[in-house]
């Protein structure tokens, strides 16, 4: 599957599941058997560890369809930057999709700068930069964590295509796309920001 055909198929079946029609593919016996031998994904998925932002449901895909990353926050470190490049480079997918939703959790406590002097200082630090990048504004806290959450996307997507020594280079042949997009908690329905 090529790149675009992946986000066409993600495309789909997000609209299936956000109007209430999802055809659940690959979720049966003969698919598991199936993915016995190995796996061939045809996206990577970046997306937030909330429970109620699961790719695969999303985008109403099933077993082996999607590689997920799922980290608070949508964050790119070291382990998440691997993580992508092993499902690029080792199982050949054509298309990274980083997904943010609205109403994140991690991004609220950001703000908030609710995180007490434990590991979680860690996560802040990674979101600084959407912090950063939404202040301003009309002060409405509900305008600024939009703008975070489309900030981060947008930051994680940038950093993704500059990614050496491996996914900026198939960034910049086509041999991979980059592309960002917010799901929205509420509708069911995923806003592409680029792509």
């Amino acid at each position: 599957m090529t790149a675009d055909e992946a986000l066409q198929a993600l495309k789909e079946g997000n609209r299936r599941f956000a109007g209430g029609h999802p055809v659940n593919p690959h979720r049966d016996p003969e698919r598991r058997s199936e993915l016995v031998s190995g796996q061939h994904p045809f996206a990577a998925v970046l997306t937030c560890s909330d429970s109620r932002v699961v790719p695969e449901i999303v985008f109403d895909q099933g077993l082996g369809d999607i590689f997920s990353v799922r980290v608070p926050g949508n964050v790119v470190d070291e382990t998440v930057l691997g993580s992508l490049e092993l499902g690029v480079e080792h199982l050949g997918v054509p298309l990274i999709v980083v997904l943010g939703h609205t109403k994140c959790g991690a991004l609220t406590v950001a703000l908030a700068a609710e995180a007490a002097g434990d590991h979680r200082q860690t996560l802040m630090k990674l979101l600084q930069p959407a912090l950063d990048a939404s202040a301003g504004g009309d002060g409405d806290p509900d305008k600024r964590l939009e703008r975070a959450v489309r900030a981060n996307v947008r930051l994680a997507v940038d950093g993704l295509r500059q990614s050496t020594p491996t996914l900026a280079p198939l960034h910049g042949r086509r041999a991979l796309r980059i592309v960002g997009a917010v799901y929205g908690i509420d509708t069911g329905l995923v806003d592409w920001i680029e792509g």
